[in-house]
């Protein structure tokens, strides 16, 4: 019987285990072993129950356009429990001055494809208005093949106003980094290919919408959730594994190679393995295998993590009649604050909130301000209402309030990402009884996690000889 280690409990490592035990039902002759840390599987998966309300410590959601969490959610059974944001009451806006602006219709992530509404939208400068108009014009990049920053890009083609009014806020609010660090190719490869292609973002993205096939069926929703919370999808999966090949609360000290296989060792002892799944963040990852593989810990470690804090906050229903309409606000670091956005929750999903309640879910920390996380939660408290009030006049006492500090847990995709990953990828071939799940590697969503750690899995089997399966 082979035996494989699964280092990480959180989505990924879990997902990784799904998929070995559902082909031990199917008969293979394998064990594996899930080895985390902490005393609770599902890391960042953590859902609340507070005044009524769900309160989510950690991503309230996935994009539903990514098959794989939608996959595995129906195949645990829980397909019945997958709700949609509320895209009809979708608007999100920017803080420009400390005054709310929404963005204008037809703004497709960074790139106008409807003149009239950009044209009067407050968002934006005259100067900024005319970069705009003249985009459509934008030659091919000549350096097509160099990696370059988000924020390079889009300068390029529109300014710098749109680079710390719109880029940044929003790769705040998806990676908690910057556009000034975080690689095109690695993080918006479409608009890398787009600019090659067509030169103009906007001929490219009003080209890709007129050759796109008429959908006879209703849009989906943007994100997708668990109705009962995203832990749902925590406890859907556990259930499912083997309770004996759970390590739950035992940190490993290494991983020590073998010529035949792996020796982890925990301050339980040691235990030798065929393969190892490893599903923790790559600074965890560079540690355990600093002296099996230097090289690749190496690589591991020069991946770069921001940390967050994530606020929740239950008011009763004068607050929520109070605020303007949409899913909430970025707030761009130009404006001063330490938050960095806001979602108001009973919006965007309805059956978070009863009627009588509703639910702000604030966001502070990210690479430029890691020290958020020393503070005290009274302390982070106190910022949040401040800004609340400074931002939408919203000074009553919340009825409950959590505080969730999620240190290193942000893989950020610098310049050259792409080319670590092929680094990677080489040594990985050299080292055929490990591989790599998680957020660091190539998207930091659940979906992307779910996706790494099946993958990992069935890598990891076929190489010891079980056969991959339909």
């Amino acid at each position: 019987m082979k035996r494989i280690a699964i280092i990480g409990g959180g989505i990924s490592g879990l997902s990784a285990a799904y998929e070995i035990e559902q082909r031990r039902k199917q008969g293979a002759d394998i064990d594996y072993v899930l080895y985390e840390a902490s005393n609770r599987l599902g890391g960042v998966l953590v859902t609340e129950q507070v005044e009524g309300c769900l309160i989510e410590a950690g991503p309230d959601s996935f994009l539903s356009e990514k098959p794989a969490a939608t996959d595995l959610c129906r195949e645990l059974g829980i397909g019945d429990q997958i709700i949609g944001s509320n895209d009809s009451e979708r608007k999100t806006y920017i803080l420009v001055n400390n005054r709310l602006i929404a963005m204008p219709d037809g703004l497709m992530f960074l790139v106008p494809t409807r003149i009239l509404p950009t044209l009067f939208s407050p968002l934006f400068s005259v100067a900024t208005k005319l970069r705009m108009a003249k985009e459509l014009f934008h030659p091919p990049h000549a350096s097509i093949l160099e990696d370059e920053t988000v924020a390079a890009l889009v300068e390029r083609h529109y300014g710098r106003e749109m680079v710390e009014r719109l880029a940044d806020p929003l790769l705040s609010g998806v990676y908690g980094g910057e556009a000034d660090q975080l690689s095109v190719r690695a993080v918006l490869p479409r608009f890398a290919d787009m600019e090659a292609k067509y030169g103009s973002l906007g001929r490219a993205m009003l080209a890709a919408r007129k050759n796109a096939a008429p959908s006879v069926s209703a849009p989906r929703p943007i994100f997708s959730s668990l109705r009962g919370g995203m832990q749902s999808l925590v406890a859907a999966i556990a259930p499912r594994l083997t309770p004996l090949n759970l390590r739950i609360g035992l940190p490993i000290r290494e991983v020590q190679r073998r010529e035949y296989g792996w020796l982890v060792n925990t301050d339980a002892g040691g235990s030798s393995f065929d393969a190892v799944v490893m599903a923790v963040p790559t600074q965890s990852a560079a540690l355990l295998l600093r002296n099996s593989v230097p090289v690749l810990a190496q690589e591991l470690a020069e991946i770069r993590y921001s940390s967050s804090v994530t606020v929740g906050l239950v008011y009763d229903e004068t607050i929520e009649a109070a605020l303007p309409p949409g899913f909430g606000f970025l707030v761009p670091r130009t404006e001063g604050k330490r938050m960095l956005a806001c979602t108001f929750v009973h919006n965007k999903f309805p059956h978070r909130a009863p009627a009588n309640r509703c639910i702000l879910r604030c966001f502070l920390g990210g690479s430029r301000d890691e020290a958020v996380l020393d503070l005290s939660d009274a302390e982070i408290l106190s910022i949040v209402r401040r800004e609340l009030d400074d931002i939408l006049g919203v000074d009553a006492e919340p009825l409950a309030a959590r505080v969730y500090k999620w240190r290193g847990a942000m893989a950020q995709y610098g310049v050259g990402h792409l080319d670590r990953l092929e680094r990677i990828r080489q040594i990985l071939q050299e080292t055929p009884r490990l591989t790599l799940a998680g957020n660091g590697y190539s998207g930091i969503g659940v979906p992307d996690c779910v996706r790494t750690g099946r993958e990992a899995a069935k890598q990891m089997l076929g190489y010891l000889g079980y056969p991959i399966l339909a």
